[in-house]
């Protein structure tokens, strides 16, 4: 039985490497290692009888209703050309300085990350916008590559962020069994407004990493990262420019903190708050004449072609998991990580590296419904704070994304990439920026009250 669940484990990886679909994937092979196990007498059929209840039970989850809901708000406003103003005008802000146009390429992709949450659509839109306009004003390509994927992989951690959707939903479920496996009988819970809140100050202290680092590299090779000349800098400074920048600034400040915002007063759920993104992304895209009927469709059609794909991939997920541990899989994992060398911490150095190397082939959503559900509740029984583990858990695949030869966001760039920059220039480029993410982690990991404080101050207060 244990080496059937071990089998199942890898058939579904590989399978999912070979680009089978993902929900399919997991639901099929599941299915199919059901019906030989139960043959060998290694697997109760009975099992599968719990299947209905769990997607009722997932139907029912009102936090998952966010999903669709900043998937929606993300896509308004990258057809409302939020990416284009804000970089446009912040570029002109910051001409005078050298990197200046890089620094507005990072807090563009922060407010981005803020405010829509899809790496993927992040990275294509930035690289379309920023990359010619960046190598047009002599800026290495290194830097500019490296610049746009760090920035576009933001919205891994930055909330709102889809990913911290699905891993609070995730981790909620997972440590309530580690309390219960404990004798824990009224166990506490975590939500996903805690991860919200706990991914904010490691998110932060990326993108200050990120400037830092930028600008270091400005003051020590400027020509790499040239000021805008003085007579394109003195045209775009007509009257009215500071007017401008408050009308391009503001808006999308006042939607960030109006969900993040109503989420930290505890004024509304995260599901909540996604509902005031949405309507409040609708409301700027009709304020500035960007929201055709068209695009509405398009957007409509974008939000229900990603939806259906996460819970079609949540009900394999659920095959999956029912199937795995009635083969017992959940007893060969809890052994195999508690029986590592460095306890806890050996523990939880595999499963981090275990999740990068994943990361490498499988999307977010595919590591959180498949790798997650195993390996959380054995972390959390260890006594791992949870608001820290989903936090180390989405910085680690956002690092992951980054990473050459396989990261996600290098694919995202490269498929908008003018052909003149290489594949390897993007690779080149990005390794400042994995060590960045590296140094970030090991600090969470030193201090993880940067991570667990502000839950703990906002809630228990």
């Amino acid at each position: 039985m244990e080496v059937a669940a071990l089998l199942l484990f890898l058939t579904v990886v590989l399978a999912l490497l070979a680009g089978f679909p993902v929900a399919f994937t997991l639901g099929g092979v599941s299915l199919l290692f059901a019906i030989a196990a139960e043959a060998l007498g290694w697997f109760d059929g009975s099992y599968l009888e719990a299947l209905p209840s769990r997607i009722f039970g997932t139907m029912q989850n009102e936090t998952l209703i966010a999903v669709p809901l900043f998937v929606f708000m993300g896509l308004v406003l990258e057809r409302a050309r939020i990416a284009e103003d804000l970089l446009e005008t912040l570029g002109l802000l910051f001409g005078r300085l050298r990197g200046g146009l890089a620094y507005s390429v990072m807090i563009v992709g922060t407010l981005l990350a803020a405010s829509t949450g899809i790496v993927g659509a992040t990275v294509v839109t930035m690289g379309l916008l920023c990359l010619p306009t960046m190598l047009k004003r002599g800026y290495d390509a290194r830097i500019s590559t490296g610049t746009i994927c760090a920035a576009g992989t933001l919205g891994q951690i930055i909330p709102p962020s889809i990913i911290l959707v699905l891993l609070g939903d995730v981790l909620s479920s997972a440590y309530s069994q580690a309390q219960l496996r404990q004798g824990i009988y009224s166990p506490e819970t975590i939500s996903v407004g805690d991860l919200f809140l706990g991914a904010l100050f490691p998110g932060l202290l990326l993108v200050g990493l990120y400037l830092i680092y930028l600008a270091v590299v400005a003051a020590m090779r400027p020509a790499t990262m040239p000021a805008l000349p003085l007579a394109e800098r003195t045209a775009a400074r007509v009257s009215g420019f500071g007017l401008r920048v408050l009308r391009v600034l503001v808006a999308p400040l006042v939607l960030i903190l109006a969900v993040l915002g109503s989420i930290i007063s505890g004024v509304a759920t995260p599901t909540e708050a996604a509902a005031v993104g949405a309507a409040g992304a609708l409301l700027l895209a009709v304020s500035r004449r960007q929201l055709t009927l068209a695009r509405l469709r398009e957007v409509m059609q974008g939000t229900v072609r990603m939806s259906a794909m996460v819970f079609m991939i949540l009900i394999g997920a659920a095959i999956f998991s029912i199937v795995f541990r009635g083969l017992g899989g959940d007893d060969v994992v809890h052994e195999l990580l508690t029986g590592l060398p460095g306890g806890v911490f050996g523990a939880m150095l595999v499963v981090m590296l275990v999740m990068f190397v994943l990361g490498f082939v499988l999307d977010f959503i595919e590591i959180t419904y498949v790798v997650v559900p195993i390996v959380g509740p054995v972390l959390l029984a260890m006594g791992l704070d949870p608001v820290w583990l989903g936090v180390m858990i989405a910085i680690n695949l956002q690092t992951s994304f980054l990473t050459p030869p396989f990261g996600f966001a290098l694919f995202y760039l490269r498929g908008v990439a003018p052909p003149e920059v290489s594949t390897g220039t993007i690779y080149r480029g990005v390794l400042p920026f994995v060590a960045l993410q590296l140094l970030a982690l090991a600090i969470i990991a030193i201090w993880p009250e940067i991570a667990t404080w502000l839950p703990k101050a906002v809630y228990n207060n």
